[in-house]
């Protein structure tokens, strides 16, 4: 795209006419064909969510999260209460729907509904949800209700720039590396530079229609293994272009 310029010769962004401001995310569910995701509500979620928790053994999957792991039920639920409470963050549960149990948690966070900026983080799957197609299908989920539903322009990933797994899940999901804000925050009393990942609009309809390719049930064998990687699919969608 040709670079745009005002009447004093400068270089400036393209217009974006007749904006409003979006809606903010409504707590209705989203449904898949792996998973639902749902409102966090401690009273239906909590107990399964920890039980799901405690099979992470040695509690890697809270290393790079600002709380956790919990040391009892009790801990737990204290802390999902609170959580619930936010708006922002937007706490959900995601739920299995082979088991009807919750095993992972993902919200909507830094919400600007009047510039159409929106993040996904809070992401904690216990090992039940880890690796699977319901794992990745609640990332869909989340990110089409974004795009499609509300309109927003911008959907964010960020992480510990030490976390491997998240970086590379975010690539995997079809997010643009964007750079690292050193020494960007603390949390359990050591330092985070934080990694930036971003999703665009004008990406979105090549990446959804690379998550309902892998999606489709015939993508999948009988022992439930994906045929073609999501990661082939989002980085030749990415590649054929859908971006300014």
């Amino acid at each position: 795209m040709d670079l745009l310029h005002n009447d004093l010769g400068q270089p400036i962004g393209f217009p974006v006419p007749n904006w409003t401001p979006r809606a903010l995310p409504p707590r209705e569910p989203m449904e898949g064909r792996f998973c639902r995701i749902e409102i966090l509500d401690p009273e239906r979620h909590a107990a399964e969510l920890y039980e799901a928790n405690v099979e992470d053994k040695d509690g890697r999957s809270w290393t790079y999260l600002g709380y956790g792991p919990f040391a009892n039920y009790a801990d737990y639920r204290a802390w999902a209460d609170a959580a619930a409470k936010s708006s922002d963050p937007l706490f959900h549960a995601i739920v299995d729907l082979a088991t009807g149990k919750a095993v992972g948690i993902a919200s909507y966070l830094r919400i600007d509904a009047q510039v159409g900026v929106i993040e996904v983080g809070h992401i904690h799957y216990s090992p039940a949800l880890q690796k699977t197609s319901a794992a990745t299908e609640a990332m869909y989920l989340l990110m089409r209700r974004a795009f499609d539903e509300l309109g927003y322009r911008r959907y964010e990933w960020k992480c510990d720039a030490l976390n491997a797994p998240s970086r590379r899940a975010a690539l995997r999901l079809g997010y643009r590396y964007e750079g690292i804000f050193r020494q960007a925050t603390m949390y359990k009393g050591r330092n985070r530079d934080t990694a930036w990942y971003s999703v665009i609009d004008r990406e979105w309809p090549t990446l959804k229609s690379a998550f309902e390719v892998w999606l489709r049930p015939g993508n999948f064998g009988e022992d439930g293994t994906p045929r073609t990687r999501l990661s082939q699919l989002t980085a030749e969608a990415l590649a054929g272009g859908g971006h300014r």
